[in-house]
């Protein structure tokens, strides 16, 4: 069936009986029919409101305007001019709520697919050949902590301003949370390469195995490595848990670890990786966020029968991208709404046998805008399940922090730093992403690095 003018142009994806049970990505990417068809929607509006609602402030009309005529050099030009990372943020971005939601097509219409042209564009890109080059024209060294998407986007920004930038990262592969979070089936680690890639093209260096806290500290950047300033883009790595009963129990995994395991150190590929994960016929993934929809989707493809997503509220207080749930559901993921867990049940040899759950109902919103879950009484039941992962948020690590003096949090552990600029407490020490704000998206993140970037440059050059 044709689709109208007046309807989005479909992604095209993989069948789900076949997606399932492997980590090869389900999105296939707009073919030059599709793109050069969807760019045609775009009413290229006076006002551009689509630009409001990008965090990195993409020109879109422009790019896709180019993409509608057949320059894809131009489409790329523009994109990668205001976005250092295109090809990730294409794939994972929740544009439906961000620049597509500010769309002035949605006045009648679907908004134009402006995720869906950005990822075909920065794919077109990557069949030529490297366009970037090292450009440095200032003298003022500049570190940045993190490998992640924050970190990623602020140290390409300062290279295109003319900074040679070092990034230190803890982990022994740059990404960040776009490599041991976010699954191949999602992001393919070809593209996080390439893009780091590019980044190193253009003069940046990345030194991984270096814990700043640790291995150096952050006075010892400025004192003894020479930097003139510092971007702090550390996410927030640490897991939370809920504090019920059997939490210890073996088969009980955080979402982080669950997917570092399997993303990063290759957990899929025992025994040729050395990092086994022991998935049971069932598992139950407590949460339903992204990272939730991620660590229940890749339970499937680790040869669960029965993958399950367990939450207290229901689908319509969830946080994950509407995209994903779809794709999760199609895969056969298991969905028990309303549903709260109480305790692990030990199967009595240590590991996990059951969980134990209460049923609930929804009351008046709560502090966070959403409905209140209620306990309903004598609803306790016990779902079987071998394995249990943990999505229910996650916090900065504490200890960059705990070895910096002056350098101040909130209460949630949270880096304090100006919202516009990303300036903490410290003088020429700056921060953004989830190191900030707490667990947020990957668009956010790179926002914030840019501008961090950009105030990075205004405080040096106004110190010449």
């Amino acid at each position: 069936m044709p689709v109208k003018r007046a309807e989005k142009t479909p992604m095209p994806v993989r069948e789900p009986q076949a997606r399932a049970h492997d980590f090869k990505e389900v999105n296939q990417g707009y073919t030059k029919f599709h793109a050069a068809f969807e760019a045609e929607r775009c009413l290229r509006c006076q006002e551009p409101v689509c630009v409001d609602g990008c965090p990195v402030q993409i020109p879109i009309p422009e790019f896709i305007h180019a993409v509608a005529t057949g320059d894809m050099a131009g489409a790329a030009k523009i994109l990668r001019s205001a976005n250092p990372l295109p090809a990730i943020c294409g794939r994972v971005c929740p544009q439906e709520s961000q620049c597509e939601a500010e769309c002035s097509m949605t006045k009648n219409f679907d908004p134009v697919a402006i995720g869906h042209l950005e990822r075909f564009v920065a794919d077109w890109e990557r069949t030529q050949p490297p366009s970037a080059e090292a450009k440095i024209t200032r003298r003022e060294k500049v570190a940045v902590i993190g490998a992640g998407p924050s970190g990623l986007v602020c140290a390409g920004e300062l290279a295109r301003l003319g900074y040679p930038v070092t990034i230190y990262e803890a982990l022994h592969a740059a990404g960040g949370v776009l490599r041991y979070g976010i699954p191949e089936f999602r992001l393919p680690k070809a593209v996080l390469d390439w893009e780091i890639g590019l980044l190193k093209t253009m003069g940046v260096e990345i030194i991984c195995n270096v814990i700043i806290g640790k291995t150096l500290t952050l006075d010892e950047l400025f004192n003894k490595m020479g930097y003139a300033a510092v971007f702090i883009g550390t996410g927030a790595g640490l897991p939370q848990f809920l504090g019920i009963p059997g939490e210890n129990l073996n088969g009980v995994m955080s979402a982080n670890e669950f997917l570092t395991r399997i993303n990063l150190m290759r957990g899929y590929d025992f025994p040729e990786s050395d990092t086994p994960v022991k998935v049971g016929k069932r598992v139950a993934v407590i949460g339903a966020g992204n990272t939730a929809m991620d660590a229940v989707r890749t339970s499937l493809r680790m040869g669960a029968e029965e993958a399950m997503i367990v939450y207290r509220r229901s689908d319509k207080e969830m946080s994950a991208r509407v995209e994903e749930y779809h794709h999760a559901i199609e895969e056969g993921v298991k969905f028990h709404w309303l549903t709260n867990p109480l305790e692990v049940i030990d199967d009595g040899s240590g590991w996990v046998g059951g969980l134990k759950c209460q049923q609930m109902k929804l009351g008046e919103p709560d502090a966070s805008g959403r409905a209140r879950p209620l306990p309903i009484p004598g609803s306790e039941f016990v779902i079987p399940v071998e394995n249990v992962v943990l999505a229910i948020g996650t916090t900065p690590n504490p200890l960059l922090t705990r070895t910096t003096s002056g350098l101040l949090t909130n209460k949630k552990g949270c880096l304090v730093a100006d919202e516009k600029t990303g300036l903490t407490s410290k003088s020429l020490v700056f921060a953004g992403g989830d190191a900030v704000t707490g667990a947020a998206t990957v668009i956010l993140a790179a926002g914030a690095g840019k501008r961090a970037a950009q105030a990075i440059h205004n405080a040096l050059a106004s110190r010449n």
